[in-house]
């Protein structure tokens, strides 16, 4: 959230209620406008031994109520005067009633129905003055919490949760000011999960899955909520075709907590088996799919694609085959470049194809998880590349006797 704009207009309290209530009625008639007034400035004035407005609060809160009484919408004023106006209002409701009172979250609640309560046409000036509350307000208070709930609401009404431009380190570290309890924060980050489920933006699925984290984490996880986002979680990242890396799942106590499951079966064979597998689980799990709403062609194809990449870690370096491809992925040889293509397209592996030798030669390839395998054929690796440089350079020290030229000798060598 952006910092708001000054909120501290000249004048006294009176010309500061005034400049309020003018702008409230400025559309009214003429003969209306009159009527409108005269109770603010009877309000106003301090009869012959009281005490004067300036040292009476609760005089001017009472005052306040009356105009946050008026308001009933946005107003017709330009942007930034209705920016303006709303700014006046939160500068004297958190001047008059602290945010930690209970009448300070019912005024925050009133204003936050009349702005939502505005046509969608003015929806970027709400999103502004919603902005603008929520810096307002002391960075520990929960009323931030219902503020920003709200903007959530109206994000998700317009389908605009993207322009909130809504960042994981915010949320964390707002969650870890505000003052409220542990299932409030889970309900918040359930409603920003809900929020992109809900929306159509390209990136919606990928943002909710790394927010669906985040709120697994939130949980007990033992809990019936834990379990079922588990299972929900489980299946998003097995449908979702740009994720790849299920190894953060099993470090979810609530994912491990259901163990037995049959979705989390299936999550194994993704995090390390291949297409074989993968067949004979949908052999034994008849209707699971289904039940999931799991696509059998879309997995198949990220099993596919997963399995190439693994062959890929064991061959780093080496040639690969076009024959030995098919095999793993059980696809024609013709098919071997389109899957090598896309493989590479997703970023789990980079290479170059030989027609000529019918051949895939390895350059990088990601390991699904690394575990005691994928450290022993890393050690394997480094062993061999200081195995060449220590002939490397046993290669330029014979060179520096013979006085030789090194690049030539470097040369021959290799």
């Amino acid at each position: 959230m952006s910092d708001s704009v000054s909120v501290f207009a000249e004048g006294t309290f009176e010309e500061q209620v005034q400049e309020l209530v003018n702008y409230i009625i400025r559309n009214q008639p003429e003969e209306d406008r009159a009527a409108s007034i005269r109770p603010f400035q009877d309000a106003l004035a301090t009869p012959e031994g009281q005490k004067p407005l300036s040292a009476d609060e609760e005089r001017r809160r009472k005052i306040f109520v009356m105009v946050l009484t008026e308001v009933k919408g946005l107003g017709d004023g330009q942007e930034k005067e209705i920016e303006g106006f709303f700014n006046l209002i939160y500068a004297h409701l958190f001047s008059l009633f602290p945010p930690t009172t209970p009448e300070a979250k019912q005024h925050t609640d009133t204003l936050l129905k009349i702005i939502t309560s505005a046509p969608s046409e003015q929806t970027l000036i709400k999103y502004r003055i919603l902005s603008n509350l929520f810096n307002a307000i002391p960075r520990t208070s929960p009323l931030r919490l219902s503020v920003y709930n709200t903007i959530l609401e109206i994000a998700v009404a317009e389908d605009g949760i993207d322009a909130l431009h809504l960042s994981r380190s915010d949320v964390e570290k707002w969650l870890g000011e505000w003052d409220i309890s542990s299932e409030e924060k889970s309900a918040f980050l359930k409603s920003i999960v809900d929020a992109y489920t809900k929306s159509n933006q390209p990136s919606s699925s990928t943002k909710c899955y790394e927010y669906s984290l985040s709120y697994i984490r939130s949980l007990p996880p033992t809990s019936e909520a834990a379990n079922a986002a588990a299972v929900k979680v489980i299946a998003s990242a097995l449908c979702n075709p740009n994720i790849f890396d299920f190894d953060p799942l099993f470090k979810l106590d609530a994912v491990v907590a259901i163990k037995d499951h049959d979705i989390f079966s299936l999550l194994q064979v993704f995090l390390n088996d291949g297409l074989l597998e993968f067949q004979a689980w949908e052999k034994s799990h008849a209707g699971a799919l289904e039940k999931y709403s799991l696509d059998r062609a879309q997995l198949e194809r990220k099993i596919r694609l997963l399995t190439l990449a693994s062959l890929g870690f064991k061959h780093i370096g080496t040639k690969l085959p076009y024959s030995k491809v098919a095999e793993a992925i059980q696809v024609d040889v013709s098919e071997v470049e389109k899957w090598v293509i896309d493989v590479i397209r997703a970023g789990l592996l980079s290479g170059k194809l030989s027609q000529n030798s019918q051949t895939l030669h390895v350059i990088r390839a990601t390991a699904r998880t690394f575990e005691r395998e994928q450290w022993k054929a890393l050690e394997q690796r480094l062993l061999a590349w200081k195995s060449g440089l220590g002939s490397v350079l046993e290669v330029v020290a014979t060179a520096k006797k013979q006085g030789g030229h090194v690049s030539q000798v470097v040369a021959a060598a290799t």
